[in-house]
């Protein structure tokens, strides 16, 4: 257990590492979107989010430390694999925003919706990257009561959120975006 908790908790401060630069990024496009005229809206949500996400690496240590949780095996990879596969979602939504992108909901106006890369397919691609990591990063090294109550309080919060930024993103982006799912792509068939 100790080379994997260890490699577990490496790959935590990689994620935690992550978040900083992400942070630091966000404000830099932050300021660049206040710059150009943009609103901000959802600043209540957003502290709740904030405290959300900075607990979540916290719980994930704690739940493998104080309870010795085991790395389980097959499960722990494959909750790996998909961690990884949220990341590069993830990346590549930010990509595709460009400077659009940061954590807050700040629309500039006049501007017209991305729709390129992962929001080809989906409305929210960034979003599903973080319902993934926060069920799969846990069960990595079998945090299953971490995966599963962040998971549930990231649900409640999502609902808020996307209400919120959509109503903010108005009529441009329904429009853009009215034959495009939320979370899940569609299959062409045919």
């Amino acid at each position: 257990m100790v080379s994997s908790l260890n490699g577990y908790l490496a790959f935590l401060g990689l994620l935690a590492a992550e978040r900083l630069v992400e942070l630091v990024i966000s404000q830099r496009n932050a300021a660049r979107a206040f710059a150009r005229g943009g609103v901000e809206t959802g600043q209540r949500h957003y502290r709740v989010m904030v405290v959300l996400h900075s607990l979540f690496l916290v719980a994930c240590v704690a739940e493998v430390v104080a309870l010795g949780r085991p790395f389980p095996g097959g499960i722990g990879f494959a909750a790996l694999g998909v961690a990884l596969v949220a990341q590069a979602l993830r990346y590549w939504s930010i990509v595709s925003l460009g400077a659009l992108w940061n954590t807050r909901i700040i629309v500039v106006p006049g501007l017209s919706p991305v729709t390129r890369g992962p929001y080809r397919y989906l409305r929210h691609p960034n979003y599903v990257a973080v319902v993934l990591e926060l069920a799969a990063v846990p069960l990595i090294h079998g945090a299953w009561v971490t995966a599963v109550v962040f998971s549930l309080a990231n649900a409640w919060l999502l609902l808020v959120r996307i209400r919120a930024e959509e109503a903010a993103l108005g009529a441009a982006y329904a429009d853009a975006f009215a034959n495009r799912p939320r979370f899940i792509p569609e299959v062409p068939r045919g």
